[in-house]
């Protein structure tokens, strides 16, 4: 198994990368492929996870460990394959799914794709206290409920990862960030950037 690949991205579409590595290109489905939009002389370590079956061998790629390990939390719950387990990643929040597991928030896990009542109940039954080697993402949240966060919220956090902010340095300020709850999408986003510089 694969823990890692440290290579450069040579092509980039909606639903995957390929990365180059030691003269072999490497297809590897991703749930933000975008998010990988670098320069392509430049290095760049994309953390894998090889899934095996009767029909073929796929790759999954994550840009932070810590997406990793969330992707192989939620392919471990009963009725979640990888593709499912993707579709979840590429909501673009995951602070907010670990915490809905920890609460128990069953109306926030259903608002990703393809997850109905029953299986953010065996989201939560089968993760609940499974998640604390990822409490740092908890932390950034704590005192925040997941289902607060606001539509303009969300939707600024969305386009400062768009923008290639990673979810530590968002994470790091999504508390002082989320302090006002009256501002507009783009007042979230400029705030946000102001933070992100300093």
């Amino acid at each position: 198994m694969y823990e890692f690949m440290d290579g450069q991205i040579v092509d980039i579409t909606p639903a995957y990368i390929v990365l180059l590595v030691n003269g072999i290109g490497y297809l590897i489905y991703t749930a933000d492929p975008y998010r990988f939009n670098v320069d392509q002389n430049k290095t760049i370590r994309v953390y894998v996870y090889q899934s095996v079956s009767d029909s073929a061998i796929l790759l999954y790629g994550f840009y932070e460990a810590d997406d990793k390990k969330l992707f192989e939390k939620l392919i471990a719950v009963s009725g979640i394959g990888p593709k499912s387990a993707l579709a979840i990643l590429a909501g673009n929040d995951r602070s907010g799914l670990v915490l809905a597991i920890s609460n128990k928030d069953v109306k926030f896990l259903t608002k990703f794709p393809g997850v109905g009542k029953k299986t953010a109940q065996q989201i939560i039954l089968d993760l609940q206290g499974k998640v604390g080697d990822l409490s740092q993402i908890v932390q950034a949240r704590s005192g925040q409920s997941a289902s607060e966060q606001s539509d303009e919220l969300r939707d600024a956090i969305s386009a400062l990862e768009a923008l290639g902010y990673s979810a530590k340095q968002i994470d790091a300020i999504r508390l002082e960030l989320g302090k006002d709850k009256a501002l507009t999408t783009d007042e979230y986003l400029s705030l946000g950037l102001k933070l992100l510089m300093h």
